[in-house]
């Protein structure tokens, strides 16, 4: 089946990450662009996140917001020389399934995921068990507070480090700009799958000099936090992935468009 077909889809995902939805959305018969509205690059300074990993024996609990974290986390330790292990009292808890699984391809275990793939929900299956311990949260350098917030007021004594840094990708306001300029035919849709795309989608277009999206480009949505910037900017997501995972993104473009 192919109820994509004839559909146009912009995908704002980092270049990096962004081949598994396009595969998808392409399997489905969808003409696919990509432009992506973020670009992850190292943080300001691993001075932090060295110190930490070098002494993760002082820890009870690891958090990776984010299945980049886990990569940065990776490649620092590589970088370090140091081995891809944690200490047996280290317990790791993964945001959601992608996480988990890039935690898994480094040969370590995850202790908690939860039901639902927000950080609200993280925090809340953590809070019975961080009471006196301490906790380390790798993610990037610009996040929102809810999980160290939510853990320091469950009794943890929580370090937040950055991971990464997320900008915008230089070229991508001209790629915005060519797509929308009426020369071809517009998108159907667009994917966002995080609210820095989000955000950065609408600072491309300004950018490229387009004050708003055109009225008939619909957005999907990964998830609440990313539907709720959606609205903040005045754009009602068409459709939410459920779950909010890179299928779920796929099965809520299909809802949304076919």
């Amino acid at each position: 089946m192919t109820p994509l077909a004839g559909k146009r889809i912009l995908v704002t995902r980092a270049r990096h990450q962004a081949g598994q939805l396009t595969a998808a959305l392409i399997a489905l018969g969808a003409e696919v662009f990509e432009i992506p509205a973020i670009e992850i690059i190292p943080p300001d300074s691993f001075a932090s996140m060295d110190a930490a990993l070098r002494s993760l024996d002082r820890y009870q609990w690891l958090i990776l917001a984010s299945a980049n974290a886990v990569r940065a986390m990776r490649d620092r330790l590589n970088a370090l020389n140091l081995p891809a292990a944690t200490p047996a009292s280290l317990k790791i808890a993964a945001v959601g399934p992608v996480t988990a699984q890039a935690v898994e391809e480094m040969g370590l275990s995850v202790a908690l995921t939860p039901p639902e793939y927000v950080a609200e929900s993280l925090a809340s299956g953590l809070s019975d068990h961080v009471r006196g311990t301490r906790v380390l949260i790798l993610r990037a350098a610009v996040a929102r507070d809810i999980i160290p917030d939510a853990l320091r007021a469950s009794g943890a004594q929580v370090d937040v480090v950055d991971a990464y840094r997320t900008v915008v990708p230089e070229e991508s306001a001209r790629l915005i700009a060519e797509l929308f300029s009426g020369k071809r035919p517009l998108p159907h849709a667009a994917t966002f799958t995080s609210s820095s795309t989000v955000t950065n989608f609408f600072r491309l277009m300004r950018d490229a000099g387009i004050e708003h999206p055109p009225a008939s480009l619909r957005a999907i949505s990964i998830g609440p936090i990313t539907s709720q910037t959606l609205r903040d900017h005045g754009w009602e997501p068409a459709a939410e992935a459920d779950p909010h995972t890179v299928a779920g993104l796929t099965d809520a473009v299909v809802r949304a468009l076919a």
